[in-house]
This record gives structure tokens, C-alpha cells and sequence, in this order.
């Protein structure tokens, strides 16, 4: 919950708003001031077969997660996709799908999670600026392998249990 204005950094105060409830207010600025977070998007990868997940590793850690990347000011959710994909992995993407959001509290980022299908499994062009090391997994492999306790394993063990293509 946000305890100060962003403009002009007065102390907010609880004000009732007609169809919303209780809303942070600056008196001093004369306004209602909503949440503010980061959107980011993360991604099921399928290889073109759509029987292989690629997992990331990153940051210096050795555990494998989702590729994934905030979305910047002007951008939709599927161009990020789409962007950092590309950025991450050197490869394009198609057939790109909503599969669920959840907000994550640690980084205050509301998190888009998408799967998508590469154009290949070529790995030659990672980015190695942006990430450590990636690997394709069988989807058995990759819901093994996935960070115990992460919210790309969350994300991942629901693609796996309602989406995933037959």
C-alpha cells in the first residue's frame, strides 16, 4: 500500500471514491492515488515440435526458471513476449497465449504468464549479456527441474497440468 503521494510526497490518507472504496488521497495534491507496480511477462517456451519447455538460468544462480522481462512503457504483453524472447534467445515466436497472472510481492510486479511456440531449437544466439546458460527439457525434465518454490514453477506445473498441447 502506498504511504506517500508520488508527486509531491505528502502523507496519503484512506478517502472513500464513489464504485471504489477506500482509496489512497493527497490532500495537498487534490487527488486519488492508485497502486503503482512493474507489469512483467514470463513465458512457457515450446519448441517447434511443442514437446520440449526451455528453461533459463540466471543472475549467477543455479536454478532454472522461465524466461521472462518487464514490459516497457508503450509496449503490449505479447510484443514483450515476443521482444524478450527474442532478446534472451536470438529466436522468434509465434502462437503466443495468455495462460495466467499473479501478482508477486517481492519485486511489487504483477506477472503476465504466457507460453509460446520458438521458430526453432537453435540455441547458437543466446544472449549471454542476459542470461548465464538455457536448455530445452522434456516436459517430465522441466517440471523436475524448474526452482522449487518460484513463481515460474508455479506457473510451469499449471501450463503442464491444464495446457499443455497433446
Amino acid at each position: 500500500m502506498m504511504k506517500y503521494c508520488m508527486e509531491c510526497g505528502t502523507r496519503l490518507q484512506m478517502k472513500y471514491l464513489k464504485n471504489e472504496g477506500q482509496v489512497p488521497f493527497c490532500e495537498k495534491c487534490n487527488a486519488y492515488r492508485f497502486p503503482v507496480f512493474s507489469t512483467a511477462v514470463s513465458m512457457e517456451v515450446l519448441n517447434p515440435s511443442r514437446d520440449k519447455e526451455l528453461l533459463i538460468k540466471q543472475y549467477g544462480r543455479d536454478r532454472n526458471i522461465l524466461v521472462a522481462g518487464y514490459i516497457n512503457q508503450g509496449e503490449n504483453a505479447e510484443d514483450t513476449v515476443a521482444r524478450e524472447v527474442k532478446e534472451e534467445i536470438g529466436l522468434s515466436v509465434s502462437e503466443i497465449h495468455f495462460e495466467k497472472s499473479e501478482y508477486f510481492p517481492p519485486s511489487n510486479t504483477l506477472m503476465l504468464n504466457f507460453s509460446c511456440v520458438a521458430e526453432s531449437e537453435d540455441l547458437s544466439l543466446v544472449s549471454k549479456e542476459e542470461i548465464d546458460s538455457c536448455e530445452w527439457f522434456s516436459f517430465e525434465e522441466a517440471a523436475r527441474e524448474i526452482a522449487p518454490g518460484s513463481l515460474a514453477r508455479k506457473f510451469l506445473t499449471r501450463y503442464l497440468a491444464l495446457c499443455r498441447p497433446e
